[in-house]
Parts: structure tokens; C-alpha cells; sequence
């Protein structure tokens, strides 16, 4: 099984003990404007790989890097020149049809190595996958079957966080209707992530409906501080609740550095907790801390037991339009409706 923390890579070759694992240009700025160096991400990154790898294990994994005096890159496919040692997973990937050989981050080796390509982002998908090296098949059984339901708020820009703090809160009691329960971290940005951990008995379409209902249903808890509106024209300033996280999205993994000035961190706090911090209080230089004077796991610990989404609200959600694909006939009709009024003729349908 793909997890154990002495797991071989795809080769077979041994996994190094982490102290051997080869570290390059610690003195090394991250990137432009980071006041963190390499060396600094990679002290942070050991000091929370007891928290920080639990929720990484097992899932293709993509990642954020970052060079001074280039723009940061994602990177999902492993590099050629990755070790043999590192565990990866090949996945179809529908949007390019192609393979892609997804790594797997299953110990504090591979953590490092990825610190070591200037890794500042972690990214994972709502699910987890049986066996590494896997022989991709196109369309066979995708989406996986996810164990968690994310709903993220995004604010508009230059909006104060109390603003995040309400939507979230709305989100809480559009849960709390239908009987579920979830954690809520920051983004390591402006923003939060809330996330309900599922028992495995919705596959990927049902979930997605799922979390287009309870985004509708945040949105008229408080429709003066939320919107699902996908096109941030039509937002009008308000909190997007994003229902988008599903199939093959990906959402910053808690505890893991975003690419800003001083690298904050996506980190967990509970619904109380929630009105009296701001993003900025979890960088990597607090966070470790924060995680040591817990004496555990917070993130675990706040997470509910896995649960069961009504099928009510299944039902609801498979009536809501997909937000992408609804904004992209909309843009389509727009489109239209210019050319027309250029030309001098009439919309489809109006003539």
C-alpha cells in the first residue's frame, strides 16, 4: 500500500534516511520579496512534517516552486531527474489527455527533497489513491471517490478579514441545517478553507452537487455578505463561496506555505477561534510554535468523524448548474450578443 513510511519508490530503491537527502543554497532567498530563505522553508517544513505529512500521504501531490527572479510555477508532473527512490502515482489527466506521474509525498525524505526543489506550495486533491505507480487508463475509474467536501471563501480584494469570518460562519450554519459537521482553516492567503470529511459512500458527482447545495444555501443564510456567483464581475464585493473544489481540484494542504512576503501558512483553528485571528498569524516562522505548545495535532483533532451527506442535499445540488460551465455559456452568450450588436443582426433566437 502506498503510505508506509518505508515505502520503496517506484524502483524499488530504499528511501534515505532524511539527514542524506542532498541540500542545496540554504542561504538562498526563496524567491523575490520572500524574507525567507530556502534553508528557512526547509526548518520549517522538518519542524511540522509530524502534522504536515499525515494529510499529504497518499495523495498526487502538487506543488508550487519557486526561483529569485522568476515567476513561481506549478508543477504536477515528477521531474525526470527526481531520485528513484521517490514514491509517484500516474494519473490520466483529462483536461491535457495525458499521463502525468504525480508525486507522493509519504515521508520526511521526499518532504525534504521537495524542499530542496524549492517547493513553497503544497496541493491536494479531495481524495486518496491505493497503490503508487499505477498504470494510467483514460476515463477508468475518474473521478476518484473523494473523503472530503471543501467549500472555499474567497474574499474580494482589499476586503477586511471579518468579512471571511462572517461568510464562514454562514457556511457553518448552512451545515449545521442539514446535520454535518466540518474544520475550517485559513487559506494561507486572504481566505479559508472549510472542510467536511466524508465516508466514502458519495462518488465524485454527487459530491460536487453536494457543495454546489450548501454554497446556495450559505448564500441565502446571508446574501448581503456571500455569493456563488463564478464571474467576479457579478460578485458586487462580496465573499465567493467556491463549490468549484471537486473531481480533480486541488486545495492547499493545511499547514502548508503559501508563495507570499514572509511565507504564511494554511493553518487550523476552531469555529471559536475564528473572530479573533487573521491570516498573518501563521507564517512559518509562528506556526511551529503554535503546533509545539498544542502538543498534538491540531487539525486532526478539530476534524469530525467522517459523515454521510444527506441525500437531500445531493438531490438539491444536481439541480444547481456547475458554476465553470454555466459562466462559460454565459460568456459564450455575451460573445454573441456583441458580435450582433457590431454587425447590425440579431442574437440567435431574436431574429
Amino acid at each position: 500500500m502506498a503510505g508506509r513510511r518505508d515505502a520503496p519508490g517506484t524502483s524499488g530503491t530504499t528511501v534515505p534516511d532524511p539527514d542524506q537527502v542532498p541540500l542545496t543554497s540554504l542561504d538562498a532567498p526563496l524567491f523575490d520579496g520572500a524574507d525567507v530563505t530556502k534553508g528557512g522553508l526547509v526548518d520549517y517544513l522538518d519542524a511540522v512534517a509530524d502534522v504536515l505529512l499525515p494529510v499529504l500521504r497518499d495523495r498526487p501531490l502538487s506543488v508550487i516552486r519557486a526561483r529569485p527572479g522568476q515567476p513561481p510555477f506549478m508543477q504536477k508532473n515528477t521531474p525526470a531527474s527526481a531520485p528513484a527512490w521517490i514514491v509517484t502515482h500516474a494519473q490520466w489527466a483529462q483536461a491535457s489527455r495525458r499521463e502525468i506521474r504525480f508525486p507522493l509525498c509519504q515521508d520526511r525524505s521526499t518532504l525534504r527533497w521537495l524542499a530542496n526543489q524549492r517547493a513553497i506550495e503544497y496541493h491536494v486533491p479531495l481524495y486518496r489513491v491505493d497503490e503508487p505507480a499505477t498504470a494510467a487508463v483514460p476515463d477508468a475509474g475518474w473521478p476518484p471517490t473523494p473523503d472530503q467536501l471543501v467549500l472555499d471563501l474567497d474574499p474580494p480584494g482589499g476586503a477586511p478579514f471579518a468579512a471571511v469570518v462572517r461568510a464562514a460562519h454562514a457556511v457553518h450554519a448552512a451545515l449545521d441545517e442539514v446535520g454535518l459537521a466540518a474544520a475550517v482553516k485559513t487559506s494561507g492567503s486572504s481566505g479559508v478553507h472549510v472542510v467536511v470529511p466524508l465516508d466514502g459512500t458519495l462518488d465524485a458527482e454527487a459530491a460536487a452537487a453536494a457543495t454546489r447545495a450548501l454554497a446556495v444555501r450559505t448564500e441565502r443564510i446571508d446574501p448581503e455578505a456571500c455569493t456563488t456567483a463564478y464571474v467576479l464581475t457579478e460578485r458586487h464585493g462580496k465573499v465567493f463561496i467556491d463549490a468549484t473544489r471537486s473531481g480533480g481540484a486541488t486545495v492547499a494542504a493545511v499547514y502548508s506555505p503559501r508563495g507570499r512576503p514572509g511565507l504564511p501558512v494554511s493553518f487550523p483553528v476552531s469555529w471559536s477561534e475564528l473572530d479573533g485571528i487573521t491570516p498573518a498569524d501563521f507564517t512559518v516562522a509562528t506556526a511551529p510554535a503554535r503546533v509545539a505548545a498544542h502538543g498534538g495535532d491540531p487539525w486532526a483533532e478539530l476534524m469530525p468523524a467522517p459523515q454521510r451527506i444527506p441525500d437531500e442535499v445531493v438531490t438539491e445540488g444536481r439541480a444547481i448548474p456547475v458554476a465553470r460551465v454555466q459562466a462559460m455559456h454565459e460568456g459564450k452568450r455575451r460573445a454573441r450578443a456583441r458580435r450582433a450588436a457590431t454587425d447590425g443582426s440579431a442574437p440567435p433566437g431574436e431574429g
